[in-house]
């Protein structure tokens, strides 16, 4: 089992940029593939990013490809994404998630185990 606590959440102004960390507690995280979900009020929980237990695969979803980076030090169990170019859509709560399938790089909300607490994220425009 891991604990999983995100932090870097906050108000900014879109175009601004916020780098959201992801700390875990077990010392077996390098074998945990993890991902970032978001979830504004009303709506559901979206994939945003994966990235696969080695750190060599990512994937993103559409709508934060080419601004959104995810990566992950594993000396240090911890798993970030770099959002750049933020829009006000991209306001919500972000989740961290680990999955027990190592080479997992997308899925559902149902396809990963641990959740973090979530971190709130508010662009204003």
């Amino acid at each position: 089992q891991v604990q999983l606590v995100e932090s870097g959440g906050g108000l900014v102004q879109a175009g601004g940029s916020l780098r959201l960390s992801c700390a875990a507690s077990a010392g077996t995280f390098s074998s945990y593939a993890m991902g970032w979900f978001r979830q504004a009020p009303g709506n559901e929980r979206d994939f945003v990013a994966g990235v696969s237990y080695s750190g060599g695969t990512t994937h993103y979803a559409d709508f934060v490809k080419g601004r959104f980076t995810i990566s992950r030090d594993n000396a240090k169990n911890t798993v970030y994404l770099q959002m750049n170019s933020l829009k006000p859509e991209d306001t919500a709560v972000y989740y961290c998630a680990a999955s027990n399938s190592r080479f997992r790089v997308y899925g559902s909300r149902y396809d990963y185990t641990y959740w973090g607490q979530g971190t709130q994220v508010t662009v204003s425009s």
